[in-house]
This record gives C-alpha cells, structure tokens and sequence, in this order.
C-alpha cells in the first residue's frame, strides 16, 4: 500500500482503488491552489488505466468541507480564478471522467463542499453529516448546487436549500435520495471501502459507458440518446461494444462461471 507524504492533499493506492484525502485545517476549504492540486491528482486518476474507482473523503470531524475558502477569497482569490483542469475541487467539470468516484462525507458539507460531494456518483454518510448552501448569505451563487439539485431531488426542496440556506441532516439527505447510505461515523470508511472494492472488481468498460451515457443525456431526448448508442456514437460505447469484455460476460454466463474483467 503506497502512501504519499502528508500533504493537503493525499493519496493511497490499494490494487484499482484510489483513495484521495483532502487536509486543510480547520474547516478543509478550496482556496485555488487547493482546487489546482486536486484537479493534477483526478486527472492522474482518470488517465492510469490500472485505477477503477476512487474514494473522496476529507480530515478532521467538524467539517467535510466548508467550500470556497472566503479568507482567501478577502485576500485576492479571484471567484472566477484559475481552479484547474477539473474546475473547483478537481471533479466538477473533469472532462471525460469515466470512472466511478465515492464521496464519504463526515461533518458539515457546506456550499462548495456539499457541490464537491455532488461531483461524486455515490455519496455515503456519517450520521451527524449535515449539508447547506449559504452562498446566499456571503451574495453569491451556489452555481453548480443551482444546476445540479433540482434535478437530483424534487424541484420545491431544492429551492428551499438554495432560497434560504438552511441545514440538511444526514437523514434527511438520504430521504430525498442525495445520499446512498447513512453510516454510524466509526463504519463509515470500512463501507465505503468495501463499496470501492465492489466496484473495483465490476466492468470498467462498462462503467465508462454509463458514466458517458449518462452525462451526455442529459442534453438530449431519450430517443437522440438511444440512436447515439446503437449506431455506437458514444466512444465509450463503441469501445465496450467491441471489446474482449464485451464478450467474456457472454461467456462466463453460458460456461456458469464468474467473468473476469480486463478493461480492453
């Protein structure tokens, strides 16, 4: 198991799992060079075909994360600075991540830290996570919570966290289905971690088209979307649709054995 040094941001490796550990006491918020450094690290992880899924967690108890860091902000961090190739916190607009990434939120998830949360595919939670947007109060735009969370929950609630930044607990979080699963805080890691080994032993080719599919729908009609992956439009389609994977499910179907995943 290869562990970086200690750093704001960190990572350790185990077989296809990464798993990337934001440090920034006290409240573990993205100035720009933060959000820089987690984009380099997210893009290492989409581009290394031998990583399958990766696992975002933060330090510390109080605070998942608090967001854009505001001091920095007050110090000259421009708002619409250089966040990175992934944007802020690395995964909001990674280009052509098609890998399954899972959040394990513990504490507060505030504004840009509930956004990050939702960058990810699964969220699961410690009981006493809690989620808000306050931008409201700081005059600003939680803008990718604006275009995310009406479609993820039903449109009155949605603007109801966004109208007046109220908190959110962890089980009311999973009521509206923002969150996957809600752990006691001292089983969290070790069911998020038998989660990315699930995954991590899943199809990757298959997941890629899923990710992609998904994603690109989003601007079209069902029927566009459905035409596109018949005529194997989508790369990731295209890609699995011709591969060796593709075929060994079949086969370990018809021969009553457990198909094993290459990845080509």
């Amino acid at each position: 198991m290869a562990h970086s040094k200690p750093d704001v941001v960190s990572t350790q490796r185990e077989g296809g799992v990464l798993s990337v550990i934001l440090d920034r006491p006290k409240a573990n918020a993205i100035d720009l060079a933060t959000s820089r450094m987690m984009g380099e690290t997210f893009k290492t992880f989409r581009d290394d075909p031998e990583l399958r899924v990766a696992i975002l967690s933060t330090a510390g108890d109080r605070f998942f994360s608090a967001g854009w860091d505001l001091k920095a902000a007050a110090a000259g961090d421009a708002v619409d600075g250089d966040y990175g190739v992934g944007g802020f916190g690395g995964l909001q607009e990674l280009r052509g991540l098609n890998k399954p990434v899972i959040a394990a939120v513990n504490g507060m998830a505030v504004g840009g830290g509930f956004e990050l949360a939702l960058s990810c595919d699964l969220i699961l939670a410690s009981e006493d996570a809690t989620f808000a947007l306050p931008e409201i109060r700081a005059g600003t735009l939680a803008d990718a919570a604006t275009v995310k969370l009406p479609k993820r929950m039903p449109y009155h609630v949605a603007m109801d966290l966004l109208l007046t930044g109220r908190w959110m607990d962890a089980a009311e979080a999973k009521h509206w289905g923002l969150v996957n699963e809600v752990l006691p805080k001292e089983k969290l890691m070790e069911r998020v971690w038998e989660l990315a080994r699930l995954l991590e032993s899943g199809p990757p080719l298959v997941f890629a088209a899923i990710k992609e599919v998904a994603r690109e729908a989003e601007a079209l009609s069902f029927q566009d979307a459905m035409n596109r992956i018949t005529k194997r439009q989508f790369a990731t389609v295209d890609t699995l649709y011709g591969s060796e994977d593709g075929l060994e499910g079949f086969r370990a179907f018809a021969e009553k054995r457990d198909p094993v995943w290459k990845g080509r």
